[in-house]
Parts: C-alpha cells; structure tokens; sequence
C-alpha cells in the first residue's frame, strides 16, 4: 500500500514580499518523511481569501492531509481559521475550551483577553485543536486539514504534537553520493542508473566549492532493499567518474 500523500499550504504575504523566509516546509517535509507520510506539493498563497479558500478546497481534495501554516494569529489580516470554516461550509465563534486555553496566559483574563487575542479562540465547528505548548493558541484540525501557525518555533512543536496522532507508512529512506564530477559529465551515466532503479527516487544537486564542480547524488526510497542496490550503483558511478 502506497504511503499516504500530503501538502503544505503557506499563507502570507510576508512569505511572497521575500520578507520572511519560510523555514515551516523544509521541516514539515523531513518531519512527514520520517512519518512515512509523502510530501506531494507545498503552495505559498497571500492573505486573500478567495486564494486560500480556493487552495484549501483543490489540496484537500486531491491529498490526504493538508497542512496549513500562517494566519492563525490576533491581527485583522490573520484570516486562515475563517477561510477553513468557509471551506468547510461551516460556522466559526469563539470556543469555551480554545478561549480557557488561552486565559491561562493571563492573571486577569477578563480584562487581558481583550477582542484581538480571543481571535485566537475562534475555531471552525466540529475541529479539534492542536496543541500549542509554546505560546498556547491552539491550532485546529477538520477534516484532512490541519491548520498551524506560522512561527517557526510554535510550527515545530504543534507539528511534534499531531504526527503521533497520524497513521503513517514506511519512513522515507536516503543515501548520499557525492561526486567531483560537473553534472555535464555525470548526466548520461546517472540517467542509466535511474533508469535500473525505477522503484528509487535519484535526484542530482549540484555544487561549486572553492572553483571545484561536483554533485550530490541523492537516492529516496521507503525500501531498505531497493535503495541499497542504488546506491551501490552510485558508489560504483562515482568510482567510475573520479577514477
């Protein structure tokens, strides 16, 4: 049985400005690998409704999971928890558990959670939250779409509380060649090798380091077996080039 697919959705227009670097995919990707779940596309769409309702609707259709980051927080362009409820054809309001969850923050939470903060208690219904250890907001899942937020920190621990949640597959395994060798030389060899190893994926990433041209030759497999014969053959390809 195939491993089950997912992708990431990225929303913000501080991602798109280049203002902000995205440091949330490069981490959910290993994260979900490890997980045995296979990360299939990532989108970064600005703060408009129509383009997340829009992206949420087409990935959660087309994947099994579909993981949000951004746009959770208390400002009026963090529109990502309406945008789900509008997906889901669902109402959204401020939740008794998301709002108890937040007052803990506070010594005075009648006075302290003032209209902005209680934004962060909104949950569409019938989600479930996700825990934020961090700086406590919840995130929420409903359906196959699990909604995160976009601080780094708090990403990686609300991602470390849903996968054990998860059902995963086989961990995405992986080997590294690397070659000095310019990919002109190492293209037609390395086509072969891909080619004899249909069931691996064989990526080639080049580099330049102090003038000196080579490649890192990456196998990917969920098969201990099969990726071992790659990069056997990697090993073998390198010997052939460098020697």
């Amino acid at each position: 049985m195939p491993n089950p697919t997912a992708a990431m959705l990225t929303i913000g227009d501080e991602i798109l400005s280049g203002r902000t670097r995205d440091a949330n995919m490069p981490h959910l990707a290993l994260a979900l690998g490890e997980k045995g779940i296979s990360l299939c596309e990532a989108r970064v769409v600005p703060d408009v409704a129509e383009e997340i309702v829009a992206a949420i609707n087409a990935l959660r259709s087309r994947y099994d999971h579909v993981f949000t980051s951004g746009g959770i927080g208390p400002t009026h362009d963090d529109i990502t928890a309406d945008c789900v409820a509008a997906a889901f054809g669902v109402a959204i309001d401020v939740r008794a558990d998301a709002r108890a969850i937040l007052a803990t923050n506070y010594e005075n939470p009648e006075r302290n959670l003032n209209a902005a903060r209680l934004r962060m208690a909104r949950i569409p219904e019938g989600a479930e939250l996700i825990d934020n250890p961090v700086s406590k907001a919840p995130g929420f899942s409903i359906g196959n779409v699990h909604v995160m937020a976009g601080v780094p920190a708090v990403f990686v621990a609300m991602v470390a509380g849903l996968l054990p949640k998860l059902t995963g597959g086989k961990p995405l395994l992986s080997e590294t060649v690397q070659v000095l060798r310019g990919e002109g030389l190492i293209a037609g060899p390395l086509g072969i090798v891909a080619a004899a190893h249909p069931e691996v994926s064989i990526g080639s990433y080049p580099f330049n380091r102090d003038g000196v041209f080579g490649a890192n030759l990456v196998a990917r497999s969920d098969d201990a077996g099969a990726l071992a014969l790659a990069a056997a053959a990697l090993r073998a390809l390198k010997a052939e080039l460098e020697g």
